[in-house]
Order: structure tokens, then C-alpha cells, then sequence
């Protein structure tokens, strides 16, 4: 019997992932600023790097603009559906930027300019825990996490977003809503994480005549597709077998 071919449009959603842990870097595609926020836990403040935002902060110590935690929603919002060059550092509190040495302000400038530190991307005074770096067509970020396991926590969290949104719309109509759905685990991805290592788009597929499995298939992108060119080139990537395929 041959095998189905599914089209692109048979996907719930993609998102391509690939892990640099010695530098504690991952470049994801696929990623919107708005899904990082509401998916990872919350931020406090952010120092702005690079931005076309006008309703923020300013800090006369560094000469830099912030926005303050209660502004981060408005802040995204703002940015929803508008990809930009965005790049910004989280910082806990507004005083711990005035302790900021000239070497430190001008390694923040640097790695706003470069993506990239010159040392680290996690400072002492800031305590951060990531530095995001987004591109202007919005179809490539970089993000540094202090703490790498945050970088599956976060794309767990996206998928099982978009599974739940998918089981509550399929089960509006019904007198009683299911209580209980499918669920991806950080175990699951753990376990794969050599994988995620090599770089892959991860696919998110409904299973056919059950109401209750997911697929989530591994691919490795082609050396002729670079992860900001993926999306112009889906149709293609998608023809190719799956990797590997993970049932839940």
C-alpha cells in the first residue's frame, strides 16, 4: 500500500530548531516574539539593544531605552505582525543598570551590533537570562539561554499551545469539552536533543482516524536550504521522509 503524501497544509505548524550548547545559542525559525513571551515564563525588564519602539524607558547611566515589565505586553503587541530587526537583553531590576562599567555598556553595544559577546551573554549586574536577536524579515532568531533546557521548555510549550487551540476548536460544538489532551513532554525532546543538535524542522501532524495521537516529525533540512530560507522552500523540504517520527 502506498503511503500518503501529506501536503503542507496538513501540518498544524512548524517551527525549525537547532542547538549550539557550548555557546548556549539557538537559532530557531518560525518563532515570533509574541510566542517567546507568552510561552516562556515572564521577563521583567528588557534592555533594548536594537528597535524601532517609541513608548519605552530611558536610562541616562547607559544611554540605552528599556521597556519596564508591565509594558512587555504592549511591547509585543506591538510587534505581533510586524516582523523587525529586534534585539533586546532582559535585565531584573533598573538600578542594577547604573552599575554597568564602560567595558560592560560597550560589550552590550557589541553584541547588539554583532549577535554575538565578546565574553558572555549573560552579565552579572542584568542577571539575565536570554538574549534575543530577531531579523528584519522576522524568519530567523537567535536567542542565548542561561539555562539551555529552556530553549525545549519553550518549544514544548508552543506545540502543546497549538494542540490545545486545535482540540478546543475541533470540540466547541460538543456538550462537554474534553478535559484532558495530548501532551508533549520535555522527556521526549530531551531524549532527542542530539537531534535538535544537528538542526531539524519539527513538524506538528494530527494523526489520521483518531482522536487522540499526534505526530511530531523530524527533518533535516537539505545543505542547499538555510533556515531563513525555509519557508520559500517548504513544499520541497516536506516531499522528503521524515527523520523520525514521534507519537503521543
Amino acid at each position: 500500500m502506498v503511503k500518503k503524501v501529506r501536503d503542507t497544509e496538513d501540518f498544524l505548524h512548524h517551527i525549525y530548531i537547532h542547538m549550539n550548547e557550548t555557546n548556549h545559542f539557538v537559532i530557531f525559525s518560525g518563532l515570533t516574539m509574541h510566542e517567546f513571551v507568552q510561552c516562556m515564563k515572564p521577563l521583567h525588564h528588557l534592555v533594548l539593544l536594537k528597535h524601532n519602539y517609541e513608548n519605552c524607558s530611558f536610562n541616562i547611566h547607559t544611554q540605552l531605552e528599556f521597556v519596564m515589565n508591565e509594558d512587555i505586553p504592549t511591547f509585543t503587541k506591538e510587534f505581533m505582525d510586524k516582523p523587525t530587526d529586534l534585539r533586546w537583553i532582559d535585565f531584573k531590576d533598573e538600578r542594577k543598570l547604573n552599575l554597568l562599567t564602560p567595558q560592560e555598556q560597550a560589550e552590550l553595544l557589541y553584541i547588539g551590533h554583532k549577535k554575538e559577546p565578546v565574553h558572555s551573554a549573560f552579565n552579572k549586574h542584568l542577571q539575565n537570562q536570554f538574549a534575543y536577536f530577531s531579523n528584519e524579515d522576522g524568519n530567523m532568531t537567535k536567542i542565548y539561554f542561561r539555562e539551555m533546557n529552556e530553549s525545549l521548555e519553550l518549544v514544548v510549550n508552543i506545540l502543546n499551545q497549538v494542540l490545545r487551540d486545535k482540540e478546543r476548536g475541533n470540540s466547541f460544538w460538543r456538550r462537554k469539552q474534553k478535559e484532558r489532551y495530548p501532551e508533549l513532554t520535555m522527556d521526549q525532546l530531551i531524549s532527542r536533543k542530539t537531534l535538535l543538535k544537528e538542526g531539524v524542522l519539527l513538524s506538528l501532524f494530527k494523526v489520521e482516524k483518531s482522536k487522540t495521537a499526534y505526530d511530531l516529525e523530524f527533518r533535516f533540512l537539505p545543505e542547499s536550504i538555510y533556515p531563513d530560507e525555509i519557508w520559500d522552500e517548504l513544499s520541497t523540504i516536506m516531499k522528503q521522509e521524515a527523520d523520525e517520527t514521534l507519537r503521543f
